[in-house]
C-alpha cells in the first residue's frame, strides 16, 4: 500500500474542489466558487440587501422542503462544496482506516487546528480543536484552580442553560456563591457596561465570569472587550462564549480581549457537525489543569485541557473547506446579511402592541438572530402554542427558548440564503395573529 502523504492528501482534495467548482457554477448561474462575490460591491451594507446575489448562493444549500426554516441557529447547513470534501474525506478515512490515523492524521488534525487559530488571528499553540463548545467550556471550569470557599463566580440568565447548569455546578462543588444576573428584555451596550460592571464592584470576591458574546436565546451581542478590560482590572478570569458569535458576527479574537473564548464550527462557519474549538491565550494556562490523566508540566498545550479519544475525522479534516468557504463569501458580508433579514421583520412589526421584541435596542447589540413573544404571554405554555402555530398555519418553523429570567421566547434565526420574502412572512403572520390587539 503507497504511503498516505499531505501532498497525496492535498492533491486529493484539489481534484475534489476542481470538481466542485464545475458543479457549482452549472448550478449558480455567474456566481462561481473561486470568488462568489467578484460582481458584488465591496461594501457589505449594500450587499446585505443584494437579493438577486444572495439567490444565487442559496445554490449551494440544500434547502428543507415544505416549511419556512427560520431555526438556523442550532446548526449551520453545510455549502455543497463542503459536503462533497466530507464525503470524499469520510470515505478516504474509512477505506484507509488505522493506517491513515497511526501514520498521518495528527499532523491533518494540527493542519485543521492551524488554519482555524489563523483565521481568529491568534496562534496554533493557544487553539485546540474539540467536538464542541461545551466539551471546551468543561474544559476550563472542570479543572479552574482558581477558587475556593467563599469566592465568587457569575453568569447571567442570557448564557447557555447547559453553561449556566456548569457554572452552578462549579459554584456548589467547590463552596462558592453564584452571581447571577438578569438582563433586561431589551438592553444597549452602554446597559450592559453598567450591568457588568456594577456586578464586579458589588462582589469584590468575585474569581470567574462566564460572558456570551451573542446570546442564544435572542441574538444579543454583549460589548465583551468593554466588560472584559473591566474584569481584568479586578482579576477576575472570563470565559467567553461565542459558540453562536462566530460567523454569525464578523471578528478576530484579538478584537474580544478574550484570555479563554469556545466556539462552535458547526453553526455559523458552516463545518460539519461535532467540530467547536478552546481559545487559552499563552501565559494563562497554569489556571487550569490539564485533563485529569493527560499531563502539561509546562502549562503550555491547549489541548490537554481536553481529552476528546476517537472522534469524527472526517469532520474535523473538513474544516480548513468550511473556512475557505467561508471565507470566500465573506464574514462582514455573511454579518451584513443576517442583520438586514433579521431588520426586516422586526421593522415590519415594529410599533404592533400585540408583539414584543427581545434583545438588542442598539446596532451595536443587534445581530441576525432575534427573539419576540406576544406581548404578556411569557410563560413556556405560551410559547409553544404560538410555536405550533406558525408552523402549522404559516409554515414557519421556529424554536422555544426558555432561559430568561423575564420569561420565555421564540427565536428567529434566517440563514444568508433565506429570502427577504421569508421575513415578510413571519411579519405578516404576526401582524394577522394580534391584528385585534388595540
Amino acid at each position: 500500500m503507497p504511503k498516505i502523504t499531505r501532498r497525496t492528501l492535498l492533491q486529493n482534495t484539489a481534484l475534489v474542489s476542481a470538481i466542485g467548482v464545475v458543479t457549482a457554477n452549472t448550478n449558480a448561474g455567474e456566481l462561481t466558487y473561486d470568488n462568489p462575490l467578484s460582481h458584488a460591491s465591496k461594501n457589505p451594507q449594500h450587499n446585505a440587501a443584494d437579493e438577486t446575489y444572495w439567490n444565487k448562493l442559496g445554490n449551494y444549500y440544500d434547502k428543507t422542503e415544505g416549511i419556512i426554516n427560520l431555526e438556523h441557529g442550532y446548526w449551520g447547513k453545510m455549502a455543497s462544496p463542503v459536503v462533497e470534501e466530507y464525503e470524499r474525506l469520510t470515505q478516504m478515512v474509512n477505506k484507509q482506516l488505522s493506517y491513515y490515523a497511526r501514520k498521518q492524521w495528527y499532523e491533518d488534525f494540527s493542519h485543521a487546528n492551524t488554519v482555524v487559530a489563523q483565521a481568529l488571528g491568534v496562534a496554533s499553540e493557544e487553539m485546540a480543536l474539540t467536538r464542541n463548545a461545551t466539551e471546551s467550556l468543561h474544559g476550563i471550569i472542570g479543572q479552574y484552580k482558581n477558587l475556593k470557599p467563599g469566592d465568587a463566580i457569575l453568569y447571567a440568565d442570557i448564557d447557555y442553560p447547559a453553561f449556566k447548569r456548569a457554572m452552578q455546578w462549579l459554584a456548589d462543588s467547590r463552596g462558592a456563591t453564584a452571581i447571577v444576573l438578569s438582563i433586561p428584555a431589551q438592553a444597549s451596550q452602554s446597559q450592559l457596561i453598567e450591568i457588568y460592571q456594577s456586578a464586579f464592584k458589588q462582589h469584590p470576591n468575585l474569581k470567574l465570569a462566564l460572558l456570551t458574546h451573542v446570546s442564544n436565546q435572542h441574538g444579543l451581542m454583549l460589548p465583551v472587550k468593554e466588560i472584559i478590560d473591566q474584569a481584568k482590572q479586578r482579576d477576575i478570569d472570563v470565559i467567553c462564549d461565542c459558540a453562536q458569535s462566530w460567523g454569525l458576527v464578523d471578528f478576530t479574537l484579538p478584537e474580544l480581549n478574550a484570555d479563554w473564548a469556545l466556539f462552535n464550527l458547526h453553526k455559523w462557519i458552516g463545518s460539519p457537525v461535532g467540530v467547536g474549538a478552546l481559545y487559552m491565550k499563552k501565559g494563562t494556562l497554569d489556571k487550569v489543569a490539564p485533563f485529569p490523566g493527560e499531563e502539561d508540566e509546562t502549562n503550555t498545550k491547549v489541548a490537554k485541557r481536553v481529552h476528546m479519544a476517537t472522534s469524527n475525522f472526517a469532520a474535523f479534516l473538513a474544516v480548513p473547506k468550511a473556512l475557505e468557504f467561508h471565507h470566500q463569501v465573506g464574514g462582514a458580508n455573511k454579518q451584513a446579511r443576517l442583520t438586514h433579514l433579521r431588520n426586516i421583520w422586526v421593522e415590519a412589526v415594529k410599533g404592533n402592541p400585540g408583539v414584543e421584541i427581545l434583545g438588542a435596542t442598539d446596532a451595536q447589540s443587534t445581530t441576525g438572530m432575534a427573539g419576540f413573544r406576544l406581548t404578556g404571554q411569557t410563560s413556556v405554555a405560551d410559547n409553544e402554542r404560538l410555536q405550533k402555530r406558525l408552523e402549522n398555519e404559516f409554515g414557519l418553523f421556529t424554536v422555544v427558548r426558555k432561559g430568561l429570567a423575564h420569561g420565555a421566547n421564540i427565536r428567529v434565526t434566517p440563514q444568508v440564503y433565506t429570502s427577504s420574502q421569508d421575513m415578510l412572512a413571519l411579519a405578516n403572520a404576526l401582524n394577522t395573529l394580534t391584528k385585534h390587539v388595540a
